[in-house]
């Protein structure tokens, strides 16, 4: 009988959510919804040096926005707080220390594992030895070999500090198969004796998240390919245990676009946060992300969560790289951002709207959001016009003449436009009206003519969105004001 599926995202709270990071949570997501299973959601912050404070709540709040929502593990409620919730609680490891120190001293008591006394400085110099003979570096069994079982209790019972190591068989192979991979052998001989337990109590990651996954009942491990050399280790734990292990993949790295290198935070915006301030919708993110690293082998390009859910096929994961195309992500947030209605955008895009206690109307950021969603990539690209619409334009008197256009001549176009302005009832004040008139009093041989003077009168830009644009999201009054303000400017 088949085991019910279950999966996990188990990041570590060091700081921002890596896209890469996202792309795994999203993959582990599809799987667990495609096979009616659980997914759930446990924090690995047994490196306590790097933990980042609030970090988890910001992992949390990544996944949330993505539309990845977890049934089990660790939550964030409302004020904030963070809790737990599950059979298998607690799910920070932080809080599993004791689990993990039983199953590393049991380890002892099997042989499969003993204490290491060796200090950093020994470490050291056996390390420079092994670099000076071009060998790779691993540790050489020396506690293993030279103390006792007794003699390294008494010097724990004495206080010296110590570390618990994993016994590597010296021979033999270990050979799994990768559910992206496919078949993977490596040689026990080329592998280290690492570290299960560290001086401090706390595990490593080799055997946390080998007891976790076994005590969770966790049924495959989709994680990032640079695990995939550390894979041996953690079978070899579970064969040490006698415990079945879960399936493995190791999902293929994603590449800057120009150095075709591991795409890193030197590369620029590579958070979750990052992508979310500069306001991407989580549709896109997820869309583009899903097909960075598996091929739905369909022309669809486009899919929803569900859709998604639907077609996720496991063995359509690509094992070469890929690559983080940024402008392809641009297109496709644009592509998304067309597809929504001016309402659905209007609190979204406040924020790159409003300044200090400014509070703009649902109507008039809807107003702007209609004028601008055609041009813009991501939300935040709509700022670069607020001005047009929350300022007074400012500009030389110049900037308003149409290629040789005089002062008197200059003066005509914009009288033409406020009589055309003002004749406009509120009531027939639309965006299809406006155009209509003006492109209708225009000279269709020399249209600048009409539409410069005025557009510059609007904006004060050289680049813009058109005057009708610009007058009917501003509104009458604001209008007659501008062009009026223009008319002034050139007596």
């Amino acid at each position: 009988m088949n085991k019910k599926v279950r999966v996990r995202f188990a990041p570590s709270p060091t700081g921002y959510l890596h896209i890469g990071g996202l792309r795994t949570a999203l993959y582990n997501f599809l799987y667990a919804k495609k096979h009616k299973g659980d997914y759930f959601l446990r924090i690995e912050d047994t490196d306590q040096k790097r933990v980042v404070p609030g970090a988890i709540k910001k992992l949390i709040d990544s996944l949330d926005w993505a539309g990845l929502k977890h049934n089990e593990g660790v939550f964030v409620n409302e004020k904030g707080d963070i809790y737990e919730k599950g059979e298998y609680k607690p799910y920070i490891q932080s809080k599993r220390l004791e689990i993990y120190k039983k199953y590393a001293h049991e380890l002892v008591e099997k042989k499969k594992a003993y204490y290491c006394f060796c200090t950093p400085e020994r470490l050291d110099s056996l390390r420079a030895v092994q670099e000076k003979a071009r060998l790779a570096p691993a540790y050489d069994k020396l506690c293993l070999k030279e103390i006792s079982r007794e003699e390294a209790e008494k010097k724990i019972a004495n206080g010296e500090k110590c570390v618990i190591r994993f016994d590597v068989p010296e021979t033999g192979e270990t050979e799994f198969e990768d559910v992206v991979r496919g078949k993977v052998k490596f040689t026990n001989k080329n592998l280290d004796d690492f570290v299960i337990l560290k001086s401090d109590g706390y595990p490593t990651y080799h055997l946390a998240h080998v007891v976790d996954d076994h005590l969770m009942k966790t049924t495959l491990v989709l994680r990032g390919e640079e695990w995939l050399s550390s894979t041996p280790k953690h079978l070899l734990l579970y064969q040490a245990f006698d415990w079945n292990p879960p399936q493995y993949g190791h999902l293929c790295v994603i590449l800057n676009k120009n150095t075709k290198k591991k795409l890193s935070k030197r590369d620029g915006d590579v958070s979750v946060g990052d992508f979310m301030k500069k306001g991407y919708l989580p549709e896109a993110v997820v869309n583009f992300i899903a097909l960075l690293g598996w091929n739905p082998k369909t022309e669809q390009e486009f899919f929803t969560l569900e859709e998604l859910i639907e077609e996720f096929d496991i063995s359509k994961l690509n094992k070469s790289g890929a690559i983080f195309d940024r402008d392809k992500l641009d297109w496709m947030n644009s592509i998304y951002l067309r597809k929504k209605e001016d309402w659905e955008l209007i609190e979204p895009s406040r924020p790159y709207l409003e300044e200090d206690e400014e509070k703009l109307s649902d109507e008039y950021i809807e107003k702007i959001v209609a004028v601008e969603k055609e041009r813009i990539k991501k939300l935040s690209d709509i700022a670069e016009n607020k001005e047009v619409y929350l300022k007074k334009p400012t500009y030389e008197k110049d900037l308003l003449k149409w290629k040789d256009m005089d002062n008197n001549n200059l003066a005509i176009s914009l009288k033409k436009a406020l009589d055309i302005i003002s004749s406009v009832e509120e009531s027939k004040w639309t965006l299809e009206n406006l155009k209509n008139k003006l492109l209708a009093a225009a000279d269709p041989e020399n249209r600048g003519e009409l539409l410069w003077p005025l557009r510059v009168a609007l904006t004060g830009k050289e680049k813009s969105p058109s005057p009708w644009e610009v007058a009917w999201a501003v509104g009458k009054r604001e209008t007659l004001f501008r062009i009026q303000k223009a008319i002034e400017k050139i007596k």
